[in-house]
């Protein structure tokens, strides 16, 4: 027996050892970062696998470390040098003063470094060039100083440099300009002819005047081919019909911050601009938060106010390059109903989406949430907001190749510009994130009660399952009432909105569906036609929903008699089917056929 423990003790040593001393240097790093708050960081618990923000591999070795944004005012430990399985490290938006340890380059399986919006200073440690696997350096927003080392010029792997917003100086090595993205700007770098335009831009003069004419019949020839391509690209991607509405198509080529082309007027904000501007992301600047994140007022350098959307599940399928692709499709799709893309910004650990300002928020807070002596949205601007949102999706639908589908259809996702007029925002997300990274337990990305109940059943969406959305939200239109609402059940049965709208309607009690807010300002014959509308959106099967094309038509006035006469034949004839067999099955409390049922219904 004891040869047994003593083999047992010799077989699991060296993972003892391991942990221990994965523990020793985390916990290190935790007192060097004065990280007070990481109490799950525990130095008599042996094995840090355990703690929080600590990622390991199946054999216990340390992998990953994310602390991101928890305030710390601590130094680097150089004792992180020693966890060699580290691929991932990333402590950005801290207060992190001191140095890079030099130990750092003995990270040598190290992917990702991280250490951007920190109170860092001296030089760039040139061991970091040791870093051979390394694809992923961002060190921007920091108060480093000295010249970039250019040993960084021997990282094979090397995919993405941000040395933003420092202080470093000298030359930018030739090497480091073939990366396939970088950032070097609000630094003291020395222009020569072959600098990138961005150097020239900061230093003015200093790159010679024949440097400078270069630069600027480059820029022309190169502007003028890059306005070609685009606005072929817009006219294939992106191509509607005429609707009486102008269509915007916006072009530009990407400033200083980014390289490649951009659709849109898209800019790259750097992470540093909007954590400025939104107050560090202050809870007090919190417009709303929906199923893909936070959304935060911001004010810009100029005073434009923003809205940034900090999204959730920022890991999204294909990485940043995908990332920037579908920003790039979103922003093609531009319609006087939809909401513009401003910029985006892109980190290893963030994706951050920037609109503009909606200053009359969004329907949802329009028609529940005003303040009180605030007027109530009137029937005629309700209309419009109904005909508005329409044709949005509709654009969205069927003048966009490919299509895009919203998949959050609903009021709150509807926003109010300066003349009320109905903006959808939020629209194209789903394909910006991974789905495996979501916090629910499925696919479906939407919010209860606007999902279509196929998509709920079986998580696949189409554009018939905005058109049960857009459904769902002209009956909050009509009534102002949420779609799900738990206090009817102190009065009826029915606590989704749908169910109880078709039971008053079905009672023609139509007065009392209407929002009592609007103290009977309205046309009962409009609200009767936007009711029907709305059901129509809303049949069980995808197949009856009409299109978004359809809708527009019937809200315009054409064509709704004739699918309502339809509609009205096929919920009859549902309505009493359904009866039938209620009637059929329902035998009453004390019947035996009841407690049979029961029986039948349990295990075998």
């Amino acid at each position: 027996m004891e040869l047994f423990f003593a083999i047992l003790i010799l077989a699991c040593l060296p993972s003892f050892v391991l942990s221990n001393f994965q523990g020793d240097a985390l916990y290190a790093l935790k007192i060097s970062l004065k990280a007070d708050k990481l109490t799950s960081w525990n130095q008599n618990q042996v094995n840090p696998c355990t703690w929080v923000d600590v990622t390991c591999d199946t054999n216990n070795n340390v992998i990953s470390l994310s602390l991101s944004s928890m305030g710390f005012s601590g130094t680097l430990s150089p004792q992180i040098g020693n966890i060699k399985t580290l691929t991932s490290l990333s402590l950005p938006g801290n207060g992190i003063t001191g140095g890079i340890p030099k130990e750092f380059g003995n990270l040598t399986n190290l992917t990702t470094l991280n250490l951007e919006n920190n109170n860092l200073s001296g030089e760039i440690p040139t061991s970091l060039g040791n870093l051979t696997k390394l694809q992923f350096l961002t060190l921007s927003g920091n108060n480093l100083t000295g010249t970039i080392p250019e040993s960084l010029s021997r990282i094979p792997s090397l995919s993405s440099l941000m040395l933003d917003s420092n202080n470093l100086s000298g030359q930018i090595p030739q090497h480091l300009l073939q990366v396939q993205s970088y950032n070097f700007t609000g630094n003291h770098l020395n222009c020569s002819i072959n600098s990138p335009p961005f150097c020239a831009s900061e230093i003015g003069d200093s790159g010679g005047s024949n440097g400078s004419k270069i630069g600027v019949i480059l820029g022309i020839v190169g502007g003028c081919i890059a306005i070609l391509l685009l606005v072929a690209l817009s006219l294939v991607l992106c191509r509607g019909r005429n609707s009486g509405y102008k269509r915007e198509v916006f072009v530009d080529v990407a400033g200083e911050v980014d390289r490649r082309i951009a659709f849109g007027q898209l800019k790259r904000f750097l992470w540093r601009e909007l954590q400025l501007a939104t107050d560090n992301f202050s809870e007090k600047n919190v417009l709303g938060q929906g199923g893909f994140g936070k959304v935060y007022k911001g004010v810009l350098p100029d005073n434009t106010k923003i809205a940034v959307k900090r999204l959730t599940d920022y890991e999204s399928p294909g990485g940043d390059a995908a990332f920037q692709r579908e920003v790039e499709m979103i922003s093609v799709a531009v319609h006087r109903n939809l909401l513009r893309l401003i910029g985006f910004c892109t980190t290893p650990t963030e994706r951050l989406l920037v609109y503009p300002f909606m200053q009359n928020l969004s329907v949802a807070y329009c028609l529940r949430d005003l303040k009180a002596g605030v007027p109530v949205l009137d029937w005629p601007t309700r209309k419009r907001v109904a005909l508005g949102t329409a044709r949005g999706l509709e654009y969205l639908h069927e003048h966009c190749n490919p299509k895009i589908i919203h998949r959050d259809v609903k009021a709150a996702n509807v926003l109010l510009d300066e003349d009320f007029e109905a903006v959808v925002g939020d629209f194209g997300l789903a394909k910006l994130v991974d789905v495996r990274k979501t916090n629910v337990t499925t696919q479906v990305r939407g919010t209860m009660g606007h999902i279509a109940p196929e998509y709920l059943s079986t998580g696949k969406s189409s554009e018939r399952t905005d058109v049960f959305g857009y459904g769902i939200m002209l009956l909050e239109i009509v009534t102002g009432q949420r779609a799900i609402d738990f206090s009817r059940l102190e009065e009826e049965d029915d606590v989704l909105l749908l169910d109880h709208v078709k039971k008053l309607e079905r009672e023609k009690r139509l007065e009392d569906i209407v929002d009592q807010n609007l103290n009977k300002n309205y046309n009962i014959q409009e609200v009767e036609m936007m009711i029907q509308v709305a059901l129509l959106c809303t049949q069980l099967s995808p197949e009856d929903r009409p299109a978004m094309s359809e809708v527009v038509r019937m809200l315009e006035g054409e064509g709704l008699a004739e699918r309502w006469e339809e509609w009205q034949h096929i919920e009859v004839t549902r309505r009493q089917e359904y009866e039938r067999l209620q009637r059929r099955f329902d035998w009453g409390e004390d019947s035996v056929y009841n407690q049979d049922a029961i029986e039948l219904s349990g295990g075998r």
